[in-house]
Parts: C-alpha cells; structure tokens; sequence
C-alpha cells in the first residue's frame, strides 16, 4: 500500500501586484528627486571668516566659472544683463541682488558686474561660503 503523495507542494508567492507597487514607488521617488533642487548651478563661492543671513526679497545672480551669467537661474547674456536686472527689480521696493562668483574669476569680471548694479542703484552682496562648508 502506497500512501505517499502523487504530487509534491511548493510555496508560491504571488507576485502580480508587484510590478504595479515598484511602479508607483518608481513614479514616487522621481516625482520627489526633482522637487529636491530643481535648479543648481555649480559654483566654487569665495570662502570667508563670518557670514550674514538677509531676509529681504532677493534675486539671485550667478556667474560660472565659464562666464555664464544666470539671473534667477536663468541663463542671460552680458550685454542683456542690465536690461533684465532693471526688469527683475522694477517689481522690488527695495532689490538686493546676492551675487554668486565662482571663484577662479578675475576681479575685473566682479568689477563689471558691480558697475551694471550701481547703474541701476541696485545693492549688491557678494555670496561666500565659510570655512565649516
């Protein structure tokens, strides 16, 4: 007398509602990885000893290392900086421009920079980074 089985069990794990699962955790971590910082411009700011918070409306102009000039992080050319920066603070009772320079720029790229703010009357504040970053 035989009383062993005729067919052997095997464990089984359903998986058809993984793909949906990785899916959407896929979708998820997308979505969240661009709200992250969804506009950096890499820059080598000038160290300094101290630094200074400012709590006013501010406008961002960054100057990369290749002479690229980006107000709010948007990409300008030199010679139409002026006439965006005067757009950008028409709207600002008081504007301060926080001026990002990579820092293998000559003090002459600065200087012109300044001019176009002091032009316009504009106050200029140069970005560092401390010595803890």
């Amino acid at each position: 007398m035989n009383l062993r089985r005729r067919s052997a069990y095997t464990a089984e794990v359903y998986t058809g509602s993984l793909n949906d699962i990785m899916f959407f955790l896929l979708l998820f971590f997308l979505i969240v990885s661009t709200l992250v910082n969804p506009s950096v411009i890499k820059l080598m700011l000038p160290k300094a000893a101290t630094s200074q918070a400012i709590n006013k409306q501010q406008i961002s102009l960054s100057v990369t290392a290749d002479k690229q000039y980006y107000l709010n992080n948007t990409k300008v050319p030199f010679e139409n900086l002026e006439v965006e920066l005067q757009k950008t603070v028409a709207k600002i009772s008081e504007p301060t421009v926080i001026l990002r320079f990579d820092n293998v720029l000559s003090v002459q790229d600065l200087v012109d920079v300044l001019q176009v703010g002091n032009r316009l009357n504009i106050k200029m504040v140069l970005a560092t980074k401390t010595g803890k970053q």
